[in-house]
């Protein structure tokens, strides 16, 4: 059963990339935005479409955590499944160091994750097309289903530490708070919370969420080092 240490840490993940989400998804919420009827544009109207949007995208990274954690755990009875998981723990807690590196701006190693993603993003996009311009809130779930596999080094390193869970339980409650994490960040860009995005792009706020991340991923590697 994954530890609540780590659904803390995979929560503080979605709060603390919100520069990096606002960087990433800024087209998205534009395109979003768009999409929804004139009539719609209200508060209300755009909640509905925001929630169905989140929901879809959040399903897709609890579907991609569960097949990554299931995939691991078929070979967790076995003593190479166990130091392979145990490895991946450790890969995990560096890539978390590597997060918290990025998001206070000194290192810009993990954008290579997201170089890799791009060459499969080509064929994954046009899909969201087919659901826009939304004639009602439902179609903005399948649209959030295809753009939560939009190229992202946060996602990425959440889908390490996921596999490293040795579940698929484990690893779809991983990223099913780090998308929770990353609610207040798309809801701020989807124009419902203005006075929101001001402070979630403060740089203040974003180097203590990323010095946060690095103690995290330290003593992740600690422990994961310590099992073996």
């Amino acid at each position: 059963m994954t530890h609540n240490l780590d659904l803390a840490g995979a929560l503080l993940v979605g709060l603390a990339g919100s520069a990096h989400c606002i960087g990433m998804c800024g087209g998205v919420s534009a395109a979003l935005s768009m999409a929804i009827p004139a009539n719609r544009q209200h508060f209300w109207g755009r909640l509905a479409y925001l929630l169905n949007y989140n929901l879809g995208r959040i399903l897709s990274y609890v579907l991609a955590g569960a097949l990554v954690g299931g995939l691991l755990a078929t070979t967790s009875e076995l003593g190479a499944g166990k130091q392979a998981i145990a490895g991946l723990r450790l890969v995990a807690a560096l890539l978390m160091i590597a997060l918290g590196l990025y998001l206070a701006g000194w290192w810009q190693g993990i954008l290579l994750l997201e170089r890799l993603g791009a060459r499969l993003w080509p064929h994954i996009k046009p899909l969201a097309g087919k659901f826009i311009p939304f004639t009602s809130p439902v179609q903005a779930l399948p649209f959030g289903m295809v753009w939560g596999w939009l190229p992202c080094g946060l996602v990425y390193s959440m889908l390490t530490w996921s596999a490293a869970a040795g579940s698929a339980s484990g690893g779809a409650l991983i990223m099913l708070f780090f998308g929770l994490g990353t609610l207040p960040t798309l809801f701020a860009l989807g124009g419902l919370a203005d006075r929101l995005r001001y402070w979630l792009t403060l740089r203040s706020l974003r180097l203590g969420g990323a010095l946060l991340l690095m103690l995290f991923g330290i003593h992740t590697l600690w422990v994961g080092i310590a099992s073996f």
